[in-house]
């Protein structure tokens, strides 16, 4: 006998077997034990949620000899007449192949006879939302007013491309996605009925994968299955089978996009895809892993809205001290876009990695979050300095090890260091605060280079600057600044330039100071011509 697959094999067929739509297995077991069927229904929902089984179920249920409690016996002659799909009583149409108007017309011609055997004759249009406008305008009157002895169920997975028309005469049943456990819970019975040995971090990771689709679930079980034929199905293999990556591989690329290391984390980009890694199915996971930090950050009770075992939410709670929220939602938004972009995308690789160097160089990009993300960068380098500075000032040289006892004083600046301070300035003065640093960036810096003293001269601009001329502790601060900055002792004398002086006040300029400080004699020499003139 040729072998059937998980999905086809373990199908439900009774309303007990359907997992995760119970709000619909309810209302329709309610309408048949009350003999209150309708005459058309809406399945709406995405793929592997059991649309075209309930309905292949409801229609055994209504036409069942002997139903048991809203469900079909599948003992019946009818029931198993309709598992077989030899009835004549449940037509099931594809509307992806027959789409046309006369594929519409043949059912209206149709439906004027009764059935030869049960209670209705159900069609079963499987992706309605196929049809050509001119077929939805065949079916609507149809639709609306069949014989009594007719139901239409009409399955969807896109139910806004449907006419409103249509939708109004239907009674629309939206069949959700089914969680992680009902999913995990089935695969763990079919797996003992199978007598196959599966790990339990496997199916649960099996059961993510499927998105919420029972069906896809047992296919990606099925393939993993038949890889490792005769063996036990473990996580690792798992991985293997489908192209994934280990959640211990995200939190090390996290870790390295944080720290900002591109090198480290485009090579571990390199390793999956030696590996043999999907670059979907990896950007998928680490937006999801993401989300889950994300989760983990914002949220009191993160184990209650996060599906992960208990280590790696201590991991995940470990990882979230390291990061802020704006980071992290920068992270996710930079990855959902690049999720687009791979669906077209010739050269995944390179998106990727270009994606991973806007991770860890946030100054590439101009957004918001960005900006939060390079002040981040910025006090996370300040507050590394200060401890840098401090391991090579506490660490003395084997030469002078036996002298660094003793606090050496700074020596005195020599011309060639004010040269270097005037040239920078700026910089000086950017520790000042207030009034005071304003007034610094008016100032002029001069020194005397002809008697090579270390006296740095600071010429005032604004006659609004002369209470710091006056008050010596204002040039002290200038003072230790700049030998905090050069290590060298420099004498501030500051001045206000000629033609500011202030009420009767008459202070030197620079260029006086400087004359007064020159030693030795000048000699004028007259113009030859001058005297010639004389």
């Amino acid at each position: 006998m040729s072998y059937t697959a998980l999905y086809r094999k373990f199908r439900p067929d009774n309303f007990s077997d359907v997992k995760g739509q119970e709000h619909i297995v309810t209302t329709l077991t309610n309408q048949i034990k009350a003999d209150r069927i309708g005459h058309a229904y809406l399945f709406c929902g995405t793929r592997g949620t059991g649309k075209t089984t309930v309905a292949k179920i409801l229609a055994k249920a209504v036409n069942c000899e002997h139903p048991v409690d809203g469900s079909p016996c599948n003992e019946c002659e009818t029931c198993r007449a309709i598992q077989a799909g030899t009835s004549m009583n449940v037509i099931e149409i594809d509307a992806a192949s027959n789409n046309g108007v006369d594929n519409i017309r043949e059912i209206r011609e149709e439906v004027a006879y009764r059935p030869t055997q049960g209670r209705y004759k159900v069609y079963i249009i499987d992706e309605v939302h196929m049809l050509s406008t001119g077929a939805f305008n065949a079916l609507l009157k149809t639709l609306e007013e069949p014989p009594s002895y007719v139901i239409f169920i009409l399955a969807t997975t896109e139910a806004h491309k449907i006419p409103i028309t249509i939708l109004s005469r239907c009674q629309r049943y939206d069949f959700r996605r089914i969680s992680i456990e009902t999913i995990s819970k089935r695969l763990q019975d079919l797996m003992d009925k199978e007598q196959i040995q599966v790990q339990e971090k496997a199916i649960r990771y099996v059961a993510k994968a499927a998105d919420g689709s029972m069906r896809d679930a047992l296919s990606l079980l099925d393939q993993c299955i038949a890889f490792y034929l005769g063996q036990e199905l473990t996580y690792d293999k798992v991985l293997d089978v489908l192209g994934a990556v280990d959640t211990e591989t995200f939190s090390k690329l996290l870790r390295q996009v944080i720290d900002g290391k591109v090198t480290q984390a485009i090579q571990t980009l390199e390793n999956l895809v030696i590996q043999g890694r999907e670059l979907g199915q990896f950007v998928a996971d680490f937006t999801w892993y993401m989300r889950n930090l994300l989760l983990v950050k914002t949220s009191e009770n993160a184990e209650e809205v996060i599906d992960v075992s208990s280590e790696n939410l201590l991991q995940l709670q470990e990882e979230s001290k390291m990061v802020d929220v704006e980071t992290l939602m920068r992270y996710i938004r930079v990855f959902s876009e690049l999720s687009n972009q791979l669906r077209y995308g010739t050269q995944k690789r390179v998106l990727v990695e270009i994606a991973l160097i806007k991770l860890c160089r946030p100054a590439m990009e101009t957004n918001l979050d960005s900006v939060l993300d390079r002040i981040r960068v910025l006090e996370k380098q300040m507050e590394e300095r200060p401890a840098v500075q401090q391991v090579i000032m506490t660490q003395p040289s084997e030469e002078n090890q036996a002298q660094s006892v003793k606090k050496q004083e700074p020596a005195k600046a020599a011309p060639e260091d004010l040269k270097k301070i005037m040239s920078g300035w700026s910089s000086m003065i950017a520790e000042t605060t207030g009034l005071f640093k304003q007034m610094l960036r008016k100032s002029v810096p001069k020194y005397n280079g002809e008697t090579g003293e270390s006296i740095l001269y600071v010429e005032f601009q604004d006659f609004l600057a002369q209470p710091y001329v006056d008050e010596p502790q204002y040039a002290q601060e200038l003072q230790q600044i700049i030998e905090g900055r050069t290590g060298k002792r420099v004498e501030i004398q500051m001045l206000m330039a000629g033609g500011h002086q202030n009420h009767a006040l008459a202070e030197l300029t620079v260029d006086q100071a400087m004359r007064e400080n020159i030693n030795m004699d000048v000699v004028i020499e007259e113009d030859p011509d001058t005297l010639l003139d004389d």
